[in-house]
């Protein structure tokens, strides 16, 4: 690459940069919802969680930043295509309770189309979501983001300014909870704080008799926490009620008396409070300082 061209690309890299800040001062919060490994249930926590937060009153955006699998607006059950630019943004579509939601599912001609693009596109996708889209004034961005710890969340929390942290999603068998704690350790590289553990789908629970089977075994969750020094904020069962809902594009938060509502709403709460610690222990530093 010569001279120039390293010039020309290094101008419009930080004006990528300019733009994200601009785009992200309005967002009060920005959390990263992520795991080790796919299967988990990350998209249906992530979509809920937007809901949830929504439910409280918060302005909510989401971000679907799985380029090669965008499942949110499945799970959001918005159907429409190609979202309208207006004054050089793009206008988010809207979900359930007024969340804000982009997906490069929107972009796509037909649902099954799929992206086959390598790292540096990838990446410079998830830049754009994050600069081009008119967000506006949020108290709350959720991004999901795909399995693992490669390009994607690399993107998310390198790009973003002020990233308040991540949630890892996942289930009690050993080996997810081995690739959690991958991801945990990512972000710590990284210099992103890890806001906590949620571990899914910890018990069968039986829709006739209400009986619990452990399918996937129970507590590790809890159990990684602890090790890596990270909250837990706490655990959801195997229900086929969320996977019917989920299908449908409905929160299955939406029905309060529901034990596993009741269950993801006090996670919510548990989330909340660990941002308040945070923050009280940042303003505690600088008073210091």
């Amino acid at each position: 690459m010569s001279k120039p061209q390293q010039k020309d690309l290094g101008k419009a890299l930080l004006e990528i940069q300019n733009k994200i800040r601009e785009r992200m001062k309005k967002v009060k919060y920005k959390i990263a919802v992520m795991s080790g490994k796919g299967g988990v249930g990350k998209t249906t926590i992530a979509t809920n969680l937007a809901f949830a937060l929504a439910l409280k009153n918060f302005k909510v955006g989401l971000l679907d930043a799985d380029i090669y699998g965008p499942d949110v607006p499945i799970a959001a059950g918005i159907k429409e295509k190609y979202p309208i630019v207006m004054d050089g943004a793009i206008i988010p579509f809207k979900g359930p309770l007024d969340v804000k939601i982009m997906s490069i599912q929107f972009l796509l001609e037909h649902d099954d189309d799929p992206v086959i693009w390598r790292g540096p596109l990838v990446a410079r996708a998830i830049q754009q979501f994050i600069s081009d889209v008119a967000w506006d004034e949020l108290d709350f961005l959720i991004i999901d983001l795909p399995p693992g710890t490669g390009d994607e969340p690399l993107t998310v929390m390198q790009y973003i300014p002020g990233l308040t942290g991540i949630i890892i999603v996942v289930t009690p068998q050993r080996i997810a909870l081995h690739d959690a704690k991958k991801a945990v350790k990512m972000a710590k590289i990284v210099g992103v704080p890890v806001l906590g553990i949620i571990e899914n789908m910890r018990g069968f629970i039986c829709p006739h008799c209400g009986k619990v089977t452990y399918v996937f075994g129970s507590g590790g969750g809890e159990e990684a926490a602890k090790e890596l020094g990270v909250p837990f904020l706490g655990h959801l069962p195997l229900d086929p009620r969320v996977v019917k809902l989920t299908d449908e594009g409905q929160p299955f938060i939406s029905n309060s008396q529901e034990e596993i509502s009741k269950r993801f709403m006090n996670i919510v709460e548990n989330l909340l409070n660990v941002i308040k610690q945070i923050e009280t222990s940042t303003n505690k530093n600088e008073r210091k300082e």
